[in-house]
């Protein structure tokens, strides 16, 4: 059978195509940063984080509300602090650090590809990897995964372009130097998990393939003096300016957390397993049926020539014609991903973008063994795919609204939850549609186009589904009460005191733009109020005989607090409310 011709075949059209694609995916991939609003918990911390070092110019001592904050390293909070002083506080400004690194990494994805498989798998690949549920769902929210997973995500790719068969000496210095400043600004990111990660995997790898001669191909010497003058000079100066940064942030934040339930973020065994599914998707099928014969195959890592099919052709020697042992780039994406699986699923603590760093292993694993299945197979489960979104489509909806009351309640009331049903139904329609689309493109078309396709279909509907949360922001966000207030009332008065009594919503100080005092409320600000107890209340009692003492000020509180203080006869007036938070001014 002649292989249909792809628009990758000449330079010239190559090129056009390339641009178009990419300028296609930038506009769909930053299109919503500023839209949405900042939800709690962790995109209304970081973004504070940010606005708070951006404002003091304290570029050493992370501080959220006000208080030191050490759970987590500063380079997102520098990259966001740089944002803000550069654009003004915003939700773009906010977003902005993991949506680009992450984009970034659906370029590599393509260098990497392109490199190892030819233009086809490669284009392939970077679309997959856009395409990932998700990889989209947490690159566009501010946390502190999606830069971990993408700086991690460089250090393999780097791996693969510096260890393959046919890399030269000069590559392999090259990118390997790439991996360790890759690795240092992982540790940035979030902490020492970014080398146990890498490491235990790859020593895995080593163990597997009993490829231990390939440590003398990672420039160890110039390596860990890189990474050293990357990663060192910030933890060295905050622990000399800080004498409780050591002791809290590599015990309580990496042993204790994995090891102990203090953190509170328990699950089971099985925690990740319905969160790898949906999130792998719509490359699940494809993945699963491919998995045996990917780890057995023996994989030429450097293709011969622009030809797909030669380029996957596998290679009968496991040795190069040095003697040296032949990376197999599958087996170690399976491996990483694997290990990153086992790893979180044997933690303490459980958070669903811990897995974050598994989807580029495996879509990039995705991109290359869907390059060795026949045209028949391609369409029958993109059409599988369809199938489930067109069921999917038609149960939302008929069921549209049964399911909106299920899942209310006293603090999401349906009114809120119904708004969503709308968006859920385009974002299944547009994912429907791409596979759909790629079932009919796998068997007329090259296969990137489909796989393209049916990417944008899948991009298309995680950004229509995460627009949509939006309409949920009045219960998880600040924002609108906030801003509710101030359209009645004129803006706050920062000089008056605002209390937050027995809780703290995380998006609070941002949209206040300024932070608020802590009454018997400590959780993850415990260290911080510590070792500043003057900026908070321990006690209920000690804030109430402050606040009538008050003649203004001002006070956020559940709706069960405040009922309470009423019954009490506390002197407040209801500034506004909403199903999870009452704000109060002094009488």
């Amino acid at each position: 059978m002649d292989r249909i011709e792809s628009p990758l075949s000449s330079r010239r059209h190559s090129r056009l195509y390339l641009l178009g694609l990419l300028i296609i995916f930038t506009a769909v991939w930053f299109s919503n940063l500023e839209y949405r609003k900042l939800v709690r918990p962790d995109e209304g911390r970081y973004a504070e984080i940010g606005r708070e070092m951006a404002l003091s110019g304290d570029w050493i001592t992370p501080r959220l509300n006000d208080l030191k904050y050490f759970e987590k390293p500063p380079l997102q909070y520098w990259a966001t602090a740089a944002a803000f002083r550069l654009f003004g506080d915003s939700h773009w400004g906010a977003r902005w650090w993991p949506a680009t690194t992450t984009f970034i990494c659906v370029l590599l994805m393509f260098w990497t590809g392109r490199r190892l498989y030819g233009e086809e798998v490669g284009l392939s690949a970077a679309a997959a990897l856009g395409g990932c549920t998700g990889f989209i769902i947490n690159s566009h929210l501010n946390t502190l995964d999606g830069g971990l997973a993408a700086f991690l995500t460089i250090a393999l790719l780097g791996f693969l372009l510096a260890q393959h068969s046919g890399a030269t000496p000069k590559e392999n210095r090259r990118w390997m130097l790439v991996v360790w400043a890759a690795l240092a600004l992982a540790v940035l990111s979030k902490g020492l998990i970014s080398v146990v990660l890498p490491g235990a995997a790859l020593t895995l790898y080593l163990l597997v393939e009993r490829d231990w001669r390939r440590l003398t191909r990672l420039h160890l010497g110039k390596g860990l003096t890189l990474f050293l003058l990357i990663a060192a000079p910030w933890f060295i100066v905050v622990s000399l300016v800080n004498d409780e940064f050591a002791r809290f942030f590599f015990i309580h934040e990496h042993f204790d957390r994995f090891l102990t339930s203090g953190h509170r973020r328990e699950g089971a065994w099985y925690y990740f397993v319905p969160i790898l599914l949906i999130g792998i998707m719509p490359w699940l099928p494809f993945i699963a049926l491919r998995l045996r014969d990917g780890w057995r195959r023996a994989d030429r890592s450097l293709h011969p020539s622009s030809e797909a099919s030669s380029a996957l052709t596998p290679d009968p020697s496991p040795t190069s014609e040095r003697g040296e042992a032949v990376l197999q780039p599958l087996r170690l994406l399976l491996i990483w991903a694997g290990f990153i699986f086992l790893f979180f699923s044997l933690s303490h603590s459980k958070l669903p973008s811990y897995i974050l760093p598994m989807f580029p292993a495996l879509t990039l694993f995705a991109a290359v063994e869907m390059h060795r299945m026949s045209p028949e197979t391609l369409s029958r489960l993109a059409w599988g795919l369809a199938a489930a979104g067109g069921g999917l489509l038609l149960v939302v909806l008929l069921g549209g609204e049964p399911i909106a009351q299920a899942f209310s309640k006293e603090t999401s009331p349906f009114e809120i939850v119904r708004d969503y049903i709308p968006w859920i139904l385009a974002s299944v329609a547009a994912f429907t549609a791409g596979a759909s689309a790629a079932a009919g493109l796998f068997r007329t078309q090259p296969y990137s186009t489909a796989i393209v396709v049916l990417a944008l279909g899948s991009l298309s509907a995680g950004i229509l589904a995460m627009d949509g949360h939006d309409t949920q922001s009045r219960l998880s966000s600040t924002y609108h009460i906030v801003r509710d207030i101030e359209a009645t009332n004129g803006p706050f008065d920062r000089n008056l005191p605002f209390y937050s009594v027995r809780m703290y919503d995380q998006t609070l100080p941002f949209y206040l733009r300024r932070p608020v005092t802590l009454v018997q409320y400590t959780d993850e600000l415990a260290l911080g109020l510590a070792a500043e107890p003057e900026k908070g209340i321990a006690q209920v009692d000690d804030w109430k005989i402050r606040w009538i003492a008050l003649e203004q000020g001002y006070a956020i509180m559940n709706p069960a607090n405040y009922a309470q203080f009423v019954i009490e006869g506390l002197p407040m007036r209801m500034l506004a409310r909403d199903p999870r938070r009452v704000i109060v001014s002094r009488q």
